[in-house]
């Protein structure tokens, strides 16, 4: 669809390409994610089954329907990649849509129990920068929820409602068990109207569609639309094998092409939401697809493995003596038939340990040692300088070699203005969104933490200055708090 979504992918990060249509996100607001579920199908003949009427009435009372209102400052001023981009909705996932400034959204959502204490998964993007989330379960009955832990990278969320009397919970099945042509059941909240089921099959497993850097989808044909973002994919057993995500769609409805995110991916990642933060590790490389063309030049006797691209200048793979043109066959003991496979490897490795990664090198077999360290720079999310010093009136997002390459930034470093309330100290300074801020009182901007800790140092009436990029041309404002 555009050329822009490149097959070059980090040691975390792999974004595919897309075909064709549009990928919409399936929470009733600006994107609309929703999943594909899967299900392992030996109870039933080809002819499908009779009723999934005992596995709903079974589950439905787990399911729970989500609506989380935010505020969003930011200014009139257009989006910066432009409204045609085909990739704007997707792209909102990552920097807020421009919308009047103190608009308020409302978005509309889907999630389950997993935990008779209230512990309910879902979407990051349905509940991602609220100021207030409700959870109305199945007998109609509201709570107010908080986030306990969310990972924008894989679109998870882990939030919770304080309830005296237990829960119930949906047992959590095994997505590395689900076949293609398995038949699956999705709950969820399409459009806000309550509960919903649908069925369909199982169309494709590790699916790869360019949606984010840590992919691989179950794909399925059952009905899913706006609303049942968060909400389980089940097999026939009534076990979660999936969380609705995404779709391919040319209008924003169910075409039949839809997405979930493999249960098993949500484990391995519970206990670090359950402790309010997601950490992965990192080699410091840019891998690619080996293609039958890559095949024979590159000396290989199959075509597997993952093609470093690029690697940091200092980075571990660097220090440990991994180069541009190696394919990596091996980590930590684990064959790498696809390239997809090795950023789930590396983002899951202990921080610190060292692992024996295994390249091919002109045709020749070489071993390398090689510790993992932690991925700093794609973790933080978009923050909002408004609660803090809401006269600076800025939303900036920290901008990485991943987002400044997919979507063609001027810079691979510094924090992207993505609005600017008006009549704000930033505005009256000139500050526009799609500005690269690149410098604080002539000290470089690392992260998003650092610009707020040198801001938050200057008091009321002083002057801040900023090294701005505009448009590739660089200049300096300065910025009075009030």
């Amino acid at each position: 669809m555009n050329s822009r979504l490149s097959k070059i992918k980090t040691s975390g990060l792999l974004p595919g390409g897309f075909i064709g249509l549009m990928i919409v996100l399936v929470s009733t607001l600006i994107l609309y994610p929703f999943s594909v579920n899967e299900g392992k199908t030996s109870a039933f003949q080809t002819s499908g089954p009779g009723s999934f009427s005992p596995l709903v009435k079974q589950a439905g009372s787990s399911v729970v329907n989500i609506s989380a209102v935010r505020i969003v400052r930011q200014s009139e001023h257009p989006p910066p990649f432009g409204s045609d981009d085909p990739l704007l909705e997707f792209f909102d996932r990552f920097f807020r849509h421009q919308i009047p400034q103190g608009s308020k959204q409302n978005s509309l959502g889907t999630g389950f129990i997993i935990d008779k204490k209230g512990f309910i998964l879902t979407n990051s993007h349905v509940v991602e920068q609220t100021e207030e989330i409700k959870v109305k379960l199945a007998d109609k009955r509201e709570y107010s929820a908080e986030i306990v832990g969310h990972d924008p990278l894989t679109d998870l969320a882990l939030i919770r409602i304080e309830k005296e009397h237990p829960l119930d919970s949906l047992p959590l099945g095994d997505s590395d068990n689900v076949e293609v042509g398995d038949w699956v059941v999705a709950i969820g909240n399409p459009f806000g109207l309550g509960h919903t089921v649908s069925a369909g099959i199982v169309s494709a497993m590790y699916r790869q569609i360019g949606a984010g850097p840590y992919e691989t989808f179950i794909q399925t044909d059952a009905p899913i639309n706006p609303g049942n973002s968060g909400g389980p994919l089940l097999n026939t057993s009534g076990e979660v094998v999936g969380i609705t995500t995404l779709i391919f769609s040319q209008g924003g409805g169910n075409i039949g092409i839809g997405f979930a995110i493999p249960i098993n991916k949500a484990k391995d990642l519970l206990p670090q939401l359950k402790s309010g933060r997601v950490v992965r590790g990192w080699i410091g490389i840019m891998i690619q697809q080996i293609t039958p063309e890559l095949t024979g030049k590159l000396k290989l006797k199959e075509e597997k493995g993952a093609l470093v691209a690029d690697v940091l200048t200092g980075g571990p793979a660097d220090k440990a003596g991994i180069r541009r043109g190696d394919v990596i066959v091996s980590f930590g003991g684990k064959e790498i038939r696809d390239a997809n496979e090795l950023p789930h490897m590396v983002a899951s490795g202990s921080i610190g340990k060292a692992v024996m990664v295994e390249v091919i090198r002109l045709g020749q077999n070489q071993n390398f040692r090689v510790s993992i360290e932690k991925l700093r720079e794609d973790t933080e999310p978009v923050l909002s300088l408004a609660p803090e010093r809401p006269e600076f009136g800025m939303i900036l997002q920290q901008i990485t070699p991943v987002l400044a390459r997919k979507y063609e930034l001027p810079r691979a470093s510094g924090l992207l203005v993505v609005g600017v309330d008006i009549g704000s100290d930033a505005f009256d300074a000139g500050v526009e969104a799609g500005d690269i801020i690149l410098e604080v009182d002539q000290i470089p901007v690392r992260d998003l933490i650092g610009f707020v800790k040198k801001v938050e140092a200057h008091g009321k009436g002083q002057t801040v200055m900023l090294l701005v990029d505009r448009g590739g041309s660089t200049f300096f404002l300065t910025i009075r708090a009030h």
